[in-house]
Order: structure tokens, then C-alpha cells, then sequence
């Protein structure tokens, strides 16, 4: 090849002129759809795996009482259901947990799990857990096997770490789609809580794959969704004093619910003795009692929600049995670490909450009856949004649930409020947590070393008349962590070095390490604005 011909190759694989390029904007389109095809898949094959799972559960439990030796029988069952699902962790420690935090990590490049082990792994494991009746929901494992599902589309386009990170976000986006049947959430879910980061060819994707998802699904399952709200009122304006105060209730059941999963997970953790099967055999076992006793209390929170749903509704005691038992049981499976997910647990439980506050209201303040249903609805977005530390997601979710834009204020009200009373409370956000957890730091420790994902390109304009222009990219005092990688001038891309002169016009696209993002922003701004004045500045401006 001639010299020229090397350096058109060159430039057609430069990742800066791809990530900038029109072709790149749109093939993420493209890609984001095949992601969504491959999760919506998966996880729909997931959903029926852990429905057939659930229905043999209860023609097990429904034998009990006529044969005793039944039961005897099923505690047996339940324990090489343990050794099954530990032996499986062994073999892929990534499948452990929900999986959310498997994918955070992905996504921030601390972490390289093999896609398609995961896959198989986390796919057996939640199907075991739905029928030994753990109670563990199913959207953790759908967000990962989601997000490998985009690793694995990625794998095979051959794409680079960078672009893979964002198709791993679209998976995972599509994911949370199809166990929830609510594509706005999944999109909402991937880029508040996963990617952390908003742009527009990033939406674009990440939207195209939650909507593919939730096609393939809703073409198998239907459109039924998986929990739905009607709705016979709209909160009126002159009750708004109580959506404050139900906001507060939730933002301080959201920190201990969080303060209360981590202890308890810290001293299941403590237990050494064949560790991973015995941590494993305590949920399965306790799974056990718990279908003798309170079946309601089994698997994600269906038969708690069908309760729910009853006309004639429950007392305050029974909700409040039904959120205690939940919380420990949830507790239990989550502390050992059992493959699964606690989402939708936790829907229940903001479920619950906001039933006990909505009858209370009706008893104690003579509120309406018919607004109960209104409070549950608000308790899972309060919940969200005090313990996941989501509040945007949160709303979407609600939303998606009941359909009615009548409440989208009441609803932000509720989880603004929960959101920054959690925080006040000082109790780690949930997922960050654990993220922190698995590699081994503080969540403080996490943000300090990884950021949101490390480094992130931001694009200045050098404005007429600013300080930046006609000046060597080596006279400017640059922030530290910056590198300019690419300058725009006329329609074509320039390789920057040190004797670039900067050019009023040109574009320049400099790549930002997040944990100075705030102030080397500030001052590239200033610098690049025509208005600025001239003077000797400094990143410590």
C-alpha cells in the first residue's frame, strides 16, 4: 500500500472521526435494534422459564397438605437446588446477585465478564430460585442478561471496548424493557442509573433497542403489562400537604431499607463454612418454611399485588405484616447473594407502603377510599426513587404503570422528596453500593477512580475574538486530564498537536476526565467564548 492509501485506512479507522461521524450516529441505530431483537429474546425466554418455574412451585405447594412426606420431600429438592445454583456462582462468580451492578461495572470498563457464560449461568440460576420460591424478581437479571446480550452483538461486529460499552447500555436498556413491559423506563432506567450519561445518538440507541425488546416481547406475552394500576382519581391539589409528607415517609423507608440490606448482607457474609453453598442453602431453606406458612410472601410479589388488587382491600395490620415479612425474606435472599434480582420485591414493598399510608389517611384523615390505589402507585415511585436514588426512572415507571398524565405531579412531588430526604439520611444509594462492594472500595473510592465511565468527550466552538484562538494548543495552560483530540476547521478533521494553532471557526473536541469535569468545562468554556477577555487564567481559576 502507498503512503496515502495507509493514511486514508488510518483515518477510516480513527475511533474520534468514527464516534463523530454521521455513518457511526446512525449504525447505532441499527445496532441498538439487533441488540433489542437479541435481549427481547433472551429475556422473553427468561420470563416464561421463571412463569413455568412459578406455576410448579404452586402445584408443589398444593400437595402439602394432603402428604406430609410431600414436604419433607421438596426441603430435599430445595437443598440441591442449592448446591446447583452455588456450584454455577463457582463456575461464573459474575451471575452472583441481581446482575446490576455486573453491568455498572461493565459499563465503566471495571469489569470484562464472559458474555456468554453469563448467559447460561444467570439463566438456570433464576429459574431454579423461581421454583425453589426465593424472593427475587426477575428485572436484575434481565437488565444483565440484557447487557451481554449487547456485549455478545458487539463481539460479533467486532466492535471496539468504547462502542461495546454503549451497546452493553442498549442491552441493558432493553432488558429492563421486557421485564417490566415499559420501553420508557427501560430507556430511562439505562441511561440514569447505567450509563449516567445523556446525548443524543446515545437516546436514539438506547430508545431504538428498549422498543425492539419490547416488541419481540409483546409478541409472545402480549401487551398485558406486568402490573397495571387503574386508576378512579386524581389526587386533588388541596391534598398536596399529605404528598409532601408521603414523600418524606418514603425517602427515610428507602435509606432503611438500604442501611437494612447491607447489614444484613454483611453478616451473611461472615459465614465461611463452605460458604457459597451454606450462604445458598439458608434462602432455599428458609424458602421452604415460607411456603408452609406465608406463600403469599413467595417468589417476586405476584400473589401480594393480587391482594392488593381486591376491592374490598386489607387492614393496616395485615399490610403491615405483609411489608415486614417481604423486607426480611427479600433481605435474606438478597444478603446471601443468590442470583436474582430485588426490583420488583421492591415494587411490592413501596406497593405495601403506599397502602398503609393511603388506608391510614382514609381511616385517620377522612381521605377517599378510591385514592388508596393513587398512594401505592406514589409508594413505588417514592420507593424508587429513596432507595435506587433514580427519581427520574422512577416517574417513568409510575407513569408507564397507570397511564395517566394527571399524576405525573404528584408523582415528581413524591420522588423529588424521597429522593433528597434519602440522601440527607446519608445511607448509600443501592446499586452504588454494591457496585462499591464488588470492587472492593467506597462508593467515594468508586466515583474518585472510575467516575461516571472514567473520560467523556465534550465539543467547543473557538468563538471570534476569545483568548483560544490563533494561539498554539501548547500556549494554552490546558486543565490536567485534558487531552484535545481532534480539531474540526472547514469540514475536515485535523490530527492536533502541540503546534495546532487553534483557528477562530473551528470546533475542537477534547476529551475530559470526569473528576474535574465541572471546572475544566468552565474553563474551556471561557476560554473558547468570543467575550472573554484576555488574561493570564489557569485550570484553577
Amino acid at each position: 500500500m502507498t503512503y496515502l492509501e495507509v493514511a486514508d485506512v488510518q483515518q477510516r479507522n480513527n475511533p474520534i472521526r468514527r464516534r463523530l461521524s454521521r455513518r457511526f450516529q446512525v449504525s447505532l441505530v441499527w445496532e441498538g435494534a439487533l441488540v433489542g431483537l437479541f435481549a427481547g429474546a433472551l429475556v422473553t425466554l427468561y420470563r416464561l422459564a421463571l412463569t413455568w418455574g412459578e406455576k410448579t412451585l404452586r402445584s408443589v405447594i398444593a400437595t402439602f397438605g394432603s402428604n406430609p412426606l410431600n414436604a419433607a420431600l421438596w426441603f430435599l429438592a430445595l437443598a440441591v437446588m442449592a448446591v446447583v445454583v452455588a456450584a454455577l456462582v463457582r463456575w461464573e462468580p459474575a451471575t452472583s446477585g441481581s446482575g446490576i451492578p455486573q453491568v455498572d461495572a461493565e459499563v465503566m470498563g471495571a469489569m470484562e465478564a464472559p458474555w456468554h457464560r453469563v448467559i447460561g449461568a444467570k439463566f438456570i440460576e433464576g429459574t431454579l430460585g423461581a421454583i425453589g420460591g426465593l424472593s427475587l424478581g426477575r428485572e436484575g437479571p434481565s437488565v444483565q442478561l440484557g447487557g451481554m446480550a449487547g456485549k455478545g452483538v458487539s463481539r460479533f461486529l467486532k466492535r471496539g471496548r468504547g462502542e461495546e460499552r454503549l451497546l452493553v447500555t442498549c442491552g441493558a436498556g432493553a432488558g429492563m424493557a421486557a421485564a417490566f413491559h415499559a420501553p420508557l423506563t427501560g430507556v430511562m432506567f439505562a441511561l440514569e442509573e447505567i450509563h449516567k450519561t445523556f446525548n443524543a445518538p446515545l437516546i436514539i440507541s438506547v430508545m431504538m433497542s428498549a422498543v425492539m425488546s419490547d416488541y419481540v416481547t409483546s409478541q409472545v406475552l402480549g401487551l398485558q403489562p406486568v402490573i397495571s394500576f387503574k386508576l378512579a382519581e386524581v389526587i386533588p391539589h388541596e391534598a398536596y400537604g399529605m404528598l409532601i409528607a408521603f414523600g418524606l415517609v418514603m425517602g427515610v423507608i428507602g435509606a432503611l431499607h438500604n442501611a437494612g440490606m447491607f447489614q444484613i448482607q454483611n453478616l451473611l457474609s461472615k459465614i465461611r463454612y463452605r460458604s457459597a453453598f451454606m450462604r445458598y442453602l439458608i434462602p432455599f431453606v428458609i424458602a421452604g418454611l415460607v411456603a408452609l406458612t406465608a406463600p403469599e410472601l413467595m417468589c417476586g410479589g405476584d400473589a401480594i399485588l393480587e391482594l392488593l388488587m381486591r376491592p374490598q382491600g386489607m387492614g393496616l395490620l395485615a399490610l403491615t405484616g405483609l411489608l415486614i415479612g417481604k423486607y426480611l425474606f427479600t433481605g435474606v435472599c438478597f444478603g446471601a447473594g443468590t442470583p436474582g434480582g430485588t426490583l420488583f420485591p421492591l415494587v411490592i414493598m413501596g406497593a405495601l407502603a403506599g397502602a398503609i399510608f393511603g388506608t391510614a389517611a382514609t381511616r385517620f384523615l377522612g381521605m377517599s377510599p378510591d385514592l388508596v390505589m393513587n398512594f401505592m402507585v406514589l409508594g413505588i415511585a417514592g420507593m424508587f426513587a429513596g432507595a435506587i436514588r433514580a427519581p427520574v426512572t422512577a416517574v417513568v415507571l409510575a407513569f408507564e404503570l397507570t397511564g395517566s398524565l394527571e399524576q405525573l405531579l404528584s408523582l415528581a412531588i413524591v420522588s423529588v422528596i424521597a429522593y433528597v430526604t434519602a440522601n440527607l439520611m446519608q445511607v448509600d444509594a443501592y446499586y452504588e453500593h454494591l457496585l462499591a462492594r464488588q470492587l472492593g472500595t467506597t462508593p467515594e473510592e468508586t466515583h474518585e477512580r472510575w467516575g461516571s465511565h472514567g473520560r467523556q468527550l465534550h465539543s467547543y466552538v473557538v468563538e471570534a475574538g476569545c483568548s483560544a484562538a490563533d494561539k498554539l494548543i501548547s500556549e494554552i495552560n490546558w486543565p490536567q486530564r485534558t487531552l484535545v483530540v481532534s480539531v474540526r476547521r472547514c469540514g475536515r478533521e485535523l490530527v492536533p498537536s502541540g503546534s495546532t494553532r487553534l483557528l477562530e471557526g473551528d470546533r475542537i473536541l477534547v476529551l475530559l476526565d470526569e473528576r474535574e469535569d465541572d471546572d475544566s468545562e468552565r474553563f474551556i468554556r471561557r476560554i473558547c467564548h468570543g467575550t472573554f477577555a484576555p488574561a493570564e487564567s489557569s485550570a484553577q481559576e
